[in-house]
C-alpha cells in the first residue's frame, strides 16, 4: 500500500507522462533520420497489437477468474507490449516515408475514421492506464475496478484497431 505522499508523487509523474509522451512522439515525427531500413516494423509492431488485444482479454478473464496474480502479470505483459509497439512505430517514422493509403471511396472514409479514433484514443489510453495500474498497486481496488471498466474497452480498442490499421494500409506499403 501506497502512503499519500506517495501516490500524489506517482499522480504527479503520470500526468507527466501522458504529456511529454505525445508531446515527444511528435517531435519525433518531425525528424527523419535516412540510410536506416526499418520496413520490417509495421507487421512486427502490427503483432505486439494483436497480442496486447488477446493478452487484454486475458486478464479480464484471469481477474473475473479469480486470479490476480495471472490478472497482474497480463497487465504488466500489456504495458511492456505497448511500449514496445510505441517505439518501434516511432523508430519506423523517423527512418520511412510516410504512407498514403491508397484505398478510395467509402473504404477511405472507414479508413480515416479507423485511423483517427485510433491516434486520439491511444493519447488519452496512456494516463487512463497509468492511474488504473497505481489504484491496483496502492491497494485501492474499488476505484482500480471503476476505471479499469473504462480503461479496457478502450485500450482494447486502440490495440485491435492498431491492426486494423495495419491491415488496410499494409497494401499500400512501398518495400
Amino acid at each position: 500500500m501506497l502512503d499519500a505522499s506517495r501516490k500524489e508523487n506517482f499522480r504527479k509523474l503520470i500526468i507527466a507522462v501522458s504529456v511529454v509522451v505525445p508531446v515527444v512522439v511528435a517531435v519525433l515525427f518531425r525528424v527523419s533520420i535516412p540510410g536506416y531500413d526499418l520496413t520490417f516494423l509495421p507487421p512486427i509492431y502490427a503483432t505486439l497489437n494483436g497480442f496486447t488485444a488477446i493478452f487484454l482479454v486475458a486478464a479480464v478473464v484471469a481477474i473475473k477468474n479469480g486470479n490476480r496474480k495471472r490478472h497482474e502479470a497480463l497487465i504488466k505483459v500489456c504495458m511492456v507490449l505497448s511500449g514496445l509497439f510505441l517505439v518501434m512505430y516511432v523508430a519506423y517514422h523517423m527512418t520511412s516515408e510516410s504512407t498514403p493509403f491508397g484505398g478510395t471511396g467509402a473504404i477511405r472514409y472507414v479508413y480515416y475514421t479507423i485511423l483517427i479514433t485510433h491516434i486520439i484514443l491511444s493519447i488519452g489510453i496512456l494516463p487512463l492506464v497509468l492511474f488504473t495500474y497505481l489504484r491496483a498497486w496502492s491497494g485501492d481496488f474499488v476505484r482500480h475496478r471503476k476505471l479499469a471498466k473504462v480503461a479496457f474497452p478502450l485500450w482494447l480498442y486502440v490495440a485491435v484497431t492498431g491492426v486494423v490499421v495495419y491491415l488496410m494500409i499494409s497494401p499500400y506499403y512501398v518495400h
